[in-house]
């Protein structure tokens, strides 16, 4: 409904609660009739105003149910007014109005089991190895930030703009960082009047420049007034809940477009559910709804992260409804605040699909072991919680993090935005480091069950590789990838090298294919005899890198 019109509907209905139709005094009929007319047209100027301002101001949706506040008032002051039965009738009305609202305002005492159900997961124990021919998306939003500021000099007219809301997103295949050039202040935007474009960055090779894409914008999160593009949303579908702040996103020709999740009270204006996003095309306005099963292919963050912290607040705090989330807290579990984007990272898996990562910990101060962790479809809201080897204790991210700072106490480096990776079967934390003026220093790698077991490298692959190496001399056993091909060979030992390493010993040796294995003992007890001129069947994981790791090994003459 437009806001004026609403505004002068709501502003009638308070005029009538309002003024006190029965009076103590009788007056000549000609002198009421005017006082009537009066006092009736001077409480509906007061109202009518009043009510638009709260509403454009608030950018609040314009439903009925959003009225109870001013509800309360307006019966309340009917009510002083009235006299006799109408008083009465008031009073009825301000009570019923009280209740609505205190109903409005305890309902997250008693809907947290609907919440709870809102939000559960698919339940597994552990994510698919991670293809080390891949690169994770893994350069630091606060670094890309940096960078951008810094080829600032790009855009036209610099001193109107400033750089706006930075998220990662999938364009043309590649995966790059979006960030809008948005209006400086008020009188900016009243001379600028549009914003040039958006700047984009590869999200992973941090030796990329970032790219000034031109693209005029008249509805941005950063312009006044109905060019405001919250507030345009909210004037296309007034009744709508709205969740999250509005996000840019890129098609694959290049064409910015405004995204924001849209969706429904769990009850009583509490709690939140995702049912679709809105889309606005910053250039012309033009404005469409879609459901979350019809959301376009180029958008790959229908689902806020604001959505998707929140309905990880809700999985994790309410599995025994809300006082439990307060006092006993059995089996509550609470989601880590390290995110990048509304306590969530961003990541992509195999597939080029964007997850929001999440790891859960114990409310306990002082407890830095992980309860698990949670991925969730961008695109769906569709959510899977793993568990971790109950087996083992994993580290969660914020105890990732303090390992960081202790490696590099003297240089005063810091990691940010740590993500579980399962590299070779072991649950790792992969953590960017940058420095105090925020420059990317090196990335680090640290098992999640073994912290011992690290090691950083100046780019993500490098740490991987000698992430393995790191994995095979501490006795643990190397799985392959999920992609990685499984492949036979066989021929005559040419060299040998062997390490021992805690109870166990590593085994590298080079065949006469000129291409060479490593083999650790736990899994393979008799290479420990392995000699030159032995004649061996190996299957091992053709991961192209320059010791291919080993599954299984027999030797000619010990089998």
């Amino acid at each position: 409904m437009n806001i004026l019109l609403f505004s002068i509907i709501v502003g009638l209905a308070a005029a009538l609660v309002i003024f006190p139709i029965s009076s103590s005094k009788k007056p000549v009929k000609k002198e009421k009739k005017n006082n009537l007319t009066g006092a009736m047209i001077g409480i509906i100027i007061c109202t009518v105003p009043v009510v638009f301002a709260f509403y454009y101001i608030t950018n609040l949706d314009r439903n009925i149910s959003s009225i109870w506040i001013l509800a309360i008032i307006v019966t309340a002051i009917g009510a002083f007014f009235a006299t006799g039965k109408e008083r009465l009738i008031k009073l009825v009305l301000f009570l019923i109005s009280l209740m609505i609202g205190i109903f409005f305002l305890t309902a997250g005492l008693f809907n947290s089991g609907e919440k709870y159900q809102s939000s559960k997961m698919a339940e597994k124990t552990e994510i698919e190895s991670f293809d080390e021919k891949e690169t994770p998306a893994s350069v630091p939003p606060k670094f890309a930030r940096n960078k951008m500021r810094k080829s600032f000099g790009q855009v036209p007219n610099t001193s109107f703009y400033e750089l706006g809301n930075l998220q990662i997103q999938k364009v043309d295949g590649k995966y790059v960082y979006i960030a809008p050039v948005e209006f400086s202040g008020l009188f900016k935007w009243w001379n600028g009047d549009v914003t040039p474009g958006y700047f984009t960055l590869s999200a992973t090779d941090s030796s990329a420049n970032p790219k000034f894409v031109k693209s005029e914008m008249s509805y941005t999160p950063s312009s006044y007034f109905n060019k405001n593009v919250e507030r345009h949303m909210r004037s296309s579908f007034p009744e709508y809940i709205f969740y999250g702040k509005p996000q840019l996103e890129i098609d694959d020709n290049g064409k910015p477009f405004y995204i924001r999740s849209y969706g429904e009270f769990i009850s009583a204006r509490n709690g939140f559910k995702v049912e679709g996003i809105v889309v606005t095309d910053p250039e012309n306005g033009n404005t469409k709804k879609y459901l979350i099963k019809d959301i376009p292919a180029f958008i790959d963050g229908a689902v806020s992260p604001e959505t998707v912290s929140l309905q990880n607040s809700y999985f994790g705090n309410y599995v025994h409804g809300f006082w439990n989330s307060k006092f006993g807290k059995k089996d509550v579990k609470l989601p880590s605040d390290e995110g990048t984007e509304a306590n969530v990272s961003p990541i992509f898996d195999e597939n080029g699909d964007m997850f929001y990562f999440t790891d859960f910990t114990s409310p306990k101060e002082g407890v830095d072991s992980m309860l698990g962790y949670s991925l969730t479809d961008a695109r769906t809201g569709k959510a899977t919680y793993y568990t971790g080897n109950l087996e083992e204790s994993y580290m969660d991210s914020e105890g990732a993090l303090e390992i960081i700072e202790k490696k590099f106490i003297e240089k005063k480096w810091d990691g940010e935005m740590p993500v579980l990776y399962n590299f070779y079967g072991e649950a790792s934390w992969l953590t960017p480091v940058l420095d105090s003026n925020g420059f990317l220093q090196n990335y680090f790698i640290v098992s999640a069950a073994n912290p011992e077991i690290s090691v950083y490298a100046n780019t993500p692959n490098a740490a991987i590789k000698q992430y393995k190496t790191a994995l095979q001399r501490g006795g643990g056993t190397v799985d392959g990838t999920s992609d990685a091909e499984e492949k036979q060979t066989s021929g005559t030992v040419l060299r040998v090298y062997k390490e021992k390493v805690g109870d166990y010993t590593t085994v590298s040796f080079l065949l006469d294919n000129r291409k060479s294995y490593i083999v650790s003992s736990e899994s393979n007890p008799l290479a420990i005899y392995l000699k030159e001129q032995d004649k061996v069947n190996v299957t091992f994981q053709n991961t192209g890198e320059a010791f291919l790791p080993v599954t299984e090994m027999k030797i000619e003459g010990l089998e």
